[in-house]
């Protein structure tokens, strides 16, 4: 594809075919994206692409192993055709400037006072392999384009650099004329060749963040098996082997440290600079590095499955996704062509009629084909896209589709989740109050309900009990009862632990213990109540400390520099959540809250004009990631939560949030700008080109700069850092 014109008809014609729901094409990839109402066969939707023009192959699966290929012997004429498609960009721009040179010498030298020009049969000679081989891919694109009935960039470069190159034959052959346009058709075709070339150049340093996690994923691990170890390849490593990483290895796989102590470096994965502390118990990550401590690390995933895998595909997806503002550019895209056909057309009519010179109005319409080329609308947003979210990714900010991308530049307001999010989301055990049973028979019971429970207050009541070394008895029926606790059956008691509202609902009287509670609340502590719900007995009570975490005051204090307001909704007491607010600086706080509470918060603020994003990590806050206008999920939380958000922060670290915000406006300023320049271009090119103001060669010029600018204008996003200040780019 070389152009928008070309997108748009890709799309069309994958989409006309049935069985086809949607489907989208990346110009800066070279993708499409097809989404199927039933399994369709791939050489269906090639030959639709083959009819529309065009030529595809199958996507290659980064995850899957590479498949060897055998090559065809190669062949004089093979290699020559491989050449002359562009398989080495480099050396037909380089053969095209050669040849070109001497054609355009006289318009170099002129300002030099120096006049010389080159025989006119020795033009023809320079021009015509120029015109013909290096430039045989615009006739054969241009072609494939007509005979499906549409047009494009190569169609018109085409035809421009024909009618030049035709206007010039027929000027040499009758004699007629003391200037030939063989420079115009020859310098245009290398100009184009150029831009297109550093184009690739260009395209390819977008895709740098993917290649750089691609390099990560090793291709072997070393197993325990029957107590020996063995280098193994890694697609044969299954979940629960044992993998031993040596000291400055990358782990190979997901898993739980089992054995060994060590520093790991996961800058490449989460953006964190410096190396983080992994023993037994902790999860390690695969592609990061182990420093100096030998790992034995119990698998957990593998493959496709991976943190490292999943990463990649979330940053292609959002590469290759379209943002809502490019939908206007395809329809614009898909009139440009027969529009720009029927501008040079009256051109060559009004300037012929106009001045009864056929040589003068000829060059001024190739001039507007060759000026109006629609390369740079197309590249304009997935170009920006493309670097914006790979340098988001190398900090350990996921973006997961365009349109999260797009939606967050604008946000007003950030709701914030309390535990995990705002907190440190390791929250201790501080007090027990038993009531009418022993205290270790209280912290047994607890843990026996949330054994088998991700949340982080059932870790610190587990880690409790297994520091007592209780004995902790088995539950059965275990139920999570969202935004209230957990109900579990043990030892023949159906017992309940959780929130003050739970207790009230199971009409559990809470007075014996109601003014401990209320004290621990007060000074900033989560209160959780345990009761046997079939006698409507109070049990006890268990409290936990869980401190904010140490950035999250700075990272608030950001948001509001920002002029973004934030609030804070938590199931929690309002005790908890007014202490923890108070410590970090947010401004609105709302306590024992529902899922749906916290949803009915978002919807209110979004009515009342708000632009929200929602900040969280646990199943909770699923809902209300899915109901703001973009979800920010930390990673550090549950993987419902990671799919219900637009946004995945690597690091539990609340900064990023801020960061998130700046690199979604700082990308979205960079597709404004890209499109501003793209259209402004086109809007003033082809006027200037209709009233012979222009050049050929200054119009070829243009053309290929107008690329070469978008793309270089996106890759300016590689220089963005985390936390840093920088001038805003929107009002640049």
């Amino acid at each position: 594809m070389s152009c928008a014109a070309c997108v748009g008809r890709v799309e069309k014609a994958l989409a006309a075919v049935p069985g086809v729901r949607s489907a989208s094409v990346n110009l800066a990839t070279e993708t499409a994206r097809v989404e199927t109402a039933v399994p369709l066969p791939f050489d269906t939707l090639r030959a639709a692409v083959e009819n529309a023009g065009y030529e595809a192959g199958p996507a290659v699966d980064p995850a899957a192993p590479a498949v060897p290929v055998s090559e065809p012997p190669a062949t004089a004429g093979g290699m020559l055709r491989g050449w002359l498609r562009g398989a080495n960009e480099g050396l037909p721009v380089l053969l095209a400037a050669l040849l070109s040179v001497p054609l355009a010498a006289p318009m170099l030298l002129a300002p030099l006072g120096i006049g010389w020009m080159a025989a006119p049969w020795l033009q023809w000679l320079l021009a015509t392999p120029v015109q013909f081989l290096l430039g045989a891919r615009f006739y054969r694109a241009g072609w494939k384009a007509a005979r499906a009935g549409a047009g494009n960039m190569d169609l018109l470069v085409a035809l421009g650099t024909s009618a030049a190159y035709g206007l010039s034959v027929y000027l040499l052959l009758s004699g007629h004329g003391t200037h030939l346009y063989f420079e115009a058709s020859s310098v245009v075709i290398t100009l184009v060749l150029l831009g297109k070339w550093l184009e690739a150049r260009a395209k390819r340093q977008t895709t740098s963040a993917i290649r750089a996690l691609r390099t990560l994923r090793p291709d072997t691990a070393r197993v325990r098996r029957g107590g020996h170890d063995a280098d193994v390849p890694i697609a044969t490593v299954r979940t629960g082997d044992m993998v031993v990483v040596r000291p400055g290895e990358r782990i190979a796989v997901d898993g739980d440290v089992v054995e060994g102590m060590s520093d790991v470096d996961e800058a490449l994965i989460t953006g964190e600079s410096l190396p983080v502390a992994r023993r037994p118990g902790d999860r390690v990550t695969g592609g990061a590095i182990n420093g100096a401590g030998l790992l034995l690390v119990r698998t957990t995933a593998t493959g496709a499955e991976t943190t490292l895998e999943r990463i990649i595909r979330l940053v292609e997806d959002a590469q290759a996704a379209k943002a809502p503002v490019q939908h206007l550019v395809d329809r614009v895209s898909a009139v440009f062509v027969p529009v720009v056909l029927a501008i040079a057309a009256l051109t060559l009519a009004g300037w012929w009629f106009a001045t009864g010179n056929l040589e003068t109005a000829t060059i001024n319409a190739v001039t507007v084909l060759v000026i109006a080329c629609p390369c740079a609308l197309g590249l304009a947003t997935p170009a920006a896209i493309m670097a914006g979210t790979g340098v988001a990714a190398r900090h350990g900010i996921l973006i997961k589709d365009a349109a999260a991308l797009e939606t967050a530049h604008g946000v007003t307001a950030v709701v914030f989740d309390k535990t995990g999010t705002l907190t440190q989301g390791r929250p201790v055990l501080a007090a027990l109050r038993a009531h009418g049973i022993a205290e270790a028979e209280l912290l047994a019971l607890a843990a026996a309900v949330q054994r088998g429970s991700e949340h982080s207050l059932a870790r610190a009541v587990l880690e409790a009990a297994n520091e007592r070394a209780l004995d902790v008895p088995a539950a059965q029926a275990v139920t999570a009862l969202p935004g209230r606790g957990l109900a579990a059956t043990v030892a023949g008691r159906d017992l309940v632990l959780g929130s003050t509202r739970l207790m009230a609902e199971r009409h559990v009287d809470l007075a014996p213990l109601q003014a401990e509670a209320l004290a621990l609340e007060q000074s900033g502590h989560t209160v959780s109540w345990l009761a046997d719900a079939g006698a409507r007995r109070l049990l006890g009570l268990v409290a936990f400390a869980d401190p904010p975490k140490p950035t999250a005051r700075a990272a608030v204090a950001r948001l509001h520099a920002q002029g973004i307001a934030t609030t804070m909704l938590t199931g929690d007491n309002a005790g908890s959540a007014q202490a923890v607010a108070a410590a970090v600086g947010v401004g609105d706080v709302s306590a024992n809250l529902l899922p749906a509470d916290k949803t009915a918060h978002i919807a209110a603020l979004k009515a009342g004009g708000a632009r929200v994003a929602m900040v969280g990590d646990g199943i909770n806050d699923a809902p209300a990631l899915a109901a703001a206008d973009v979800g920010i999920a930390m990673a550090t939380g549950t993987d419902v939560a990671m799919h219900a958000a637009g946004i995945t922060l690597m690091r539990g670290d609340p900064a990023l949030v801020a960061d998130a915000l700046d690199i979604s406006r700082r990308t979205f300023a960079k597709i404004r700008q890209n499109l501003f320049w793209a259209f402004v271009y086109n809007l003033a090119g082809i006027p200037l080109a209709a009233l012979g103001m222009l050049s050929p060669v200054m119009a070829g010029a243009a053309m290929a700069l107008s690329s070469v600018s978008v793309i270089t204008n996106a890759l300016l996003l590689n220089g963005w850092k985390p936390g840093r200040r920088q001038p805003n780019e929107e009002e640049a």
